[in-house]
C-alpha cells in the first residue's frame, strides 16, 4: 500500500461576548438559572421579529481583518432548517452562500517554519440551547438561555496534515480571539469548539472522502481525535475497504468515534435567506475602522520571536499568548540594558509561575519591565547569584521599587573580589579533602559540592562562576 497523507480541515465556533444576545436584548452572559435569561425572540414565538446586533457584525470584521479574510460590503442572513430539541424555532438564523468574511489564510509555525492554512470563510450565527442530563430528574432538560448567543464560525480548507498543526492552528485562532477581546474563548463553558474533518489519500492523487467529527469540546479532544480517525481509516483502506462519507459522534472518554449519520442521510438544510432581515451593509469607512483598532497580533509575535529572536514555539507561544507578557518582553526589548533572553527567562519561568499560582496579571503586580531590565543586568554582569535575582524579583512583584535599592536593601551584591574569593578557596580546599581527591579523580560533580560549601561560607556573597573558576584552577595547579 502507498503512503497515505492525512488531510484535515476544521470548523471553529467561537461565542461572541457581546453584552447582549444577536437578535434581542437578553443578556449574553454564562451560569445563570436555566431558562432565566429568555425572551419570545430567541425562544421563536410565533409573530416575534429579530433585529440584528450591530456590534456581531463589528467583531466577525475584526476577525476577518486577523485572518486576512476580504470583507464584503453586503453579505446576508439565511434560515438553516432543522428540527432537534435544543433549536425552540426549528432554524437557525445562520449565513450560507455570502458570509461577512471568505478567502483569508492564517500562517502558523510548524517546527521552525511557516505553514500557510487557507480560511474559507468566517460567518455569524445564533447559538442553540443545550440539553441538561442528570441522574437527579428523569428525561433530559432542555436550557434555552444559550439561544441566540451571537457565534462566528471560522471554516478552514483542508490544508492541514497533523494533528500537531491542527492543535497550533487552534491555540493561536484561540490567541486572536483574546487578543482582540470578542471572546473569553472558554472551554470549560463552551464558548469555544469545533468540528474536524479528516481524510486520507496518496500524495498526488484527489482528495479522499472525509469524515466530520461532532463533539470535540477542547483542543486535546481535537488532538486525539484527528488521530483515532487516520488510525480507523488506515486500517480501512489497508484491507482494501472504502471510506464513506459519515458524520461521527467523538467519544472522547472512550477514545472512539460512533456513526451519527451517512451522506445517504445526511440532513438537508433547505437553505433560504432570512425573510425577517434584511441585508448586511458594511461600507469601507466602516470596514477600514474595524483594521486600525487592532493590536499586533500574538501569531505576528510568534513568528518575530521564533524566527528573528530564536525562541522555540512553546517559549513564544507562552509569551505570546498572554497579551500582559508579550507586552512586558516586547517593552524590556525596547528599552535594552540586558539581552532579550534574558528577560525571556525571568518571564517563562517565575512570572508566568506566578501569574498561574495567582490568577493575576502583571499590572497587578509592582513589576515593570524597566527595573526588570535593571534586574536582568545585574544578573548579566555578576552583581547578583541566579538565587539572589530570584529573590529579588519576588520582592518587585510583591512590592515594586528600584530593582538596584532592593538588591542593597537585602543584601544581595555578590563579592567578586580575587583576593577575598582566593582566600575563601583555600578554605573550601582544605575543609573538603575527599571531595577535592574525586574531582582529581574525574567527579565532575564533587565540583559542585565545593562550590556549594564556598557559597555557603559566604553566606551567599560568593560570585559563583569566579569561585569555579579559581577551585578548579587552584586544585589543577595541585597535581
Amino acid at each position: 500500500m502507498a503512503e497515505l497523507e492525512s488531510v484535515i480541515g476544521l470548523e471553529v465556533h467561537a461565542e461572541l461576548n457581546t453584552s447582549t444576545k444577536i437578535f434581542c436584548g437578553c443578556k449574553n452572559i454564562f451560569g445563570t438559572e436555566p431558562n432565566t435569561q429568555i425572551c419570545p425572540v430567541c425562544i421563536g414565538l410565533p409573530g416575534t421579529l429579530p433585529r440584528l446586533n450591530s456590534k456581531v457584525c463589528d467583531y466577525a470584521v475584526k476577525m476577518g481583518h486577523a485572518l486576512n479574510c476580504h470583507i464584503n460590503n453586503v453579505s446576508r442572513m439565511d434560515r438553516k432548517n432543522y428540527f432537534y430539541p435544543d433549536l425552540p424555532k426549528a432554524y437557525q438564523i445562520s449565513q450560507a452562500d455570502i458570509p461577512i468574511c471568505e478567502n483569508g489564510s492564517l500562517e502558523i509555525i510548524v517546527n521552525g517554519k511557516i505553514r500557510k492554512i487557507g480560511i474559507e470563510r468566517i460567518h455569524i450565527e445564533e447559538d442553540a440551547g443545550k440539553l441538561l442530563h442528570d441522574d437527579g430528574f428523569g428525561g433530559t432538560m432542555c436550557d434555552y438561555n444559550r439561544c441566540g448567543v451571537p457565534l462566528i464560525e471560522i471554516v478552514t480548507r483542508p490544508d492541514m496534515r497533523s494533528s500537531e498543526e491542527a492543535r497550533i492552528f487552534l491555540e493561536t485562532i484561540r490567541s486572536i480571539l483574546r487578543y482582540i477581546g470578542i471572546s473569553d474563548c472558554k472551554m470549560q463553558e463552551g464558548s469555544i469548539r469545533c468540528d474536524v474533518n479528516v481524510s486520507l489519500h496518496e500524495v498526488g492523487t484527489p482528495l479522499g472522502v472525509r469524515c466530520e467529527l461532532k463533539n470535540v469540546n477542547s483542543f486535546s479532544a481535537a488532538v486525539r481525535g484527528i488521530e483515532y480517525e487516520i488510525k480507523r481509516q488506515t486500517e480501512i483502506i489497508s484491507v482494501g475497504g472504502a471510506i464513506e462519507r459519515e458524520t461521527r459522534r467523538w467519544d472522547d472518554r472512550n477514545g472512539i468515534s460512533t456513526l451519527m449519520r451517512n451522506k445517504e442521510n445526511a440532513q438537508d438544510y433547505r437553505f433560504f435567506p432570512e425573510p425577517d432581515l434584511g441585508s448586511i451593509v458594511l461600507d469601507d469607512e466602516r470596514i477600514a475602522r474595524l483594521s486600525n483598532e487592532l493590536p499586533e497580533l500574538p501569531d505576528q509575535k510568534m513568528k518575530r520571536y521564533v524566527l528573528e529572536q530564536g525562541m522555540s514555539y512553546s517559549e513564544a507561544f507562552i509569551i505570546a499568548d498572554s497579551p500582559d507578557k508579550a507586552a512586558l518582553y516586547d517593552e524590556c526589548v525596547e528599552i535594552g540594558g540586558c539581552e532579550p533572553r534574558s528577560a525571556a527567562n525571568r518571564i517563562l519561568g517565575e512570572i508566568t509561575k506566578f501569574m498561574n499560582d495567582t490568577g493575576k496579571s502583571i499590572s497587578e503586580t509592582g513589576l515593570t519591565a524597566k527595573e526588570l531590565c535593571n534586574l536582568c543586568s545585574a544578573a548579566e554582569k555578576g552583581v547578583i547569584s541566579s538565587s539572589g535575582a530570584k529573590k529579588v524579583l519576588d520582592e518587585l512583584i510583591s512590592k515594586g521599587g528600584n530593582a538596584a535599592e532592593v538588591i542593597d536593601k537585602l543584601g544581595l551584591v555578590q563579592n567578586s573580589d580575587e583576593e577575598y574569593l582566593s582566600a575563601l578557596a583555600n578554605e573550601v580546599i582544605e575543609n573538603n579533602e575527599k571531595s577535592v581527591t574525586d574531582f582529581k579523580n574525574g567527579k565532575n560533580n564533587a565540583l559542585g559540592h565545593l562550590i556549594g560549601q564556598g557559597m555557603k561560607a559566604s553566606k551567599g556573597k560568593a560570585d559563583p562562576a569566579k569561585l569555579r573558576e579559581i577551585l578548579e584552577n587552584k586544585i589543577k595547579t595541585e597535581e
